[in-house]
C-alpha cells in the first residue's frame, strides 16, 4: 500500500511540473534574447559606472561613520514609477541614501574639467583639458522630478534632498555652483553637516527600514526593469521629456 502511495505522489508531482514547464521554458528564451540584444557598453556608459561605484563606496564608508548600522544604501541603481501611463513612466536614481537625519537622491557624474554655472540655472558648463566649453544638464535638474515625487509619496516630516556628486579626481567645481554640487570630496564634510542641522532642529528622526519599504511601494530594483527604462532612453535619446528621468 505505501509503495503504491509512493508511486501516485511521484506521478502526481511530476504531472504538476509538466504542467508548469512549458510556462518556464517560454519565459527563458526572452530573458536570453533580452541579454544577447543587449548593446556593449560604451567608454562613456563604463566611465559613468566607474564612477558610480566610487561614489557609492564613499558614501558607505561616510553613512558608517556618522551612523554606525542605521542607514540603507541600496547597492545599485533604484527604478521610481513616477508617470505611469506616460511616454517615459520611470526615472534612475543612481543612489538613494536613508539615514535617520533625511534621505538623499543622488547624481553622480564622472566628468573631468571645470563645471562652472551655465546662463540657464538647470545646466552647467565643462570646459575641458582642451578649452572646449560645453553646456551639460544640471544633475539637480535630472533629481528634480524624482525628489519631487518622493516628496508626494512619503510623509512630510522626513527630510528629501537632491545631491550631485562629481567622481573624477581632475575635476574642479566653479565656487558660484549652488551648494549641492560637491566633489566626491567634500561628500563626508555634506553629509555630516546634514547631520548636525538636523540634529539642532530637534526632529524626530526617520525610520530607516520603514522609509526603504515605503520608497518600495513606488520602485523597483529590477534588472530587468532597469534595463528596460534605459533601453527606452536610448531609442528617445534626444526627447525633452526624458532629461530629468
Amino acid at each position: 500500500m505505501t509503495s503504491l502511495l509512493g508511486v501516485a505522489a511521484i506521478g502526481y508531482f511530476g504531472y504538476r511540473f509538466a504542467r508548469r514547464a512549458p510556462r518556464l521554458r517560454r519565459s527563458m528564451p526572452a530573458r536570453a534574447e533580452h541579454q544577447h540584444n543587449a548593446p556593449p557598453p560604451t567608454r562613456a556608459m563604463i566611465r559613468g559606472e566607474a564612477g558610480e561605484a566610487a561614489v557609492r563606496a564613499e558614501l558607505r564608508r561616510v553613512l558608517a561613520g556618522l551612523c554606525g548600522n542605521d542607514f540603507y544604501l541600496h547597492d545599485g541603481a533604484v527604478l521610481v514609477q513616477h508617470a505611469p501611463g506616460t511616454a517615459f513612466p520611470t526615472a534612475e536614481i543612481d543612489h538613494i541614501a536613508i539615514t535617520p537625519f533625511g534621505i538623499f537622491v543622488i547624481e553622480t557624474k564622472n566628468w573631468s574639467g571645470q563645471i562652472a554655472p551655465a546662463a540657464n540655472v538647470d545646466d552647467v558648463v565643462r570646459t575641458g583639458a582642451d578649452g572646449v566649453a560645453e553646456v551639460r544638464r544640471s544633475p539637480l535638474a535630472q533629481n528634480r522630478t524624482k525628489v519631487a515625487f518622493l516628496n508626494r509619496k512619503l510623509p512630510p516630516v522626513w527630510p528629501i534632498e537632491g545631491l550631485g556628486v562629481f567622481a573624477a579626481a581632475d575635476c574642479t567645481l566653479h565656487p558660484d555652483l549652488p551648494l549641492p554640487l560637491i566633489h566626491i570630496n567634500e561628500l563626508a564634510l555634506w553629509l555630516r553637516q546634514r547631520r548636525t542641522d538636523f540634529g539642532t532642529a530637534r526632529k524626530k528622526p526617520v525610520n530607516v527600514r520603514v522609509a526603504w519599504e515605503a520608497i518600495m511601494l513606488n520602485a523597483s530594483t529590477c534588472d530587468f526593469e532597469i534595463d528596460e527604462h534605459r533601453k527606452r532612453l536610448r531609442t528617445h535619446a534626444k526627447d525633452h521629456a526624458n532629461d530629468a528621468v
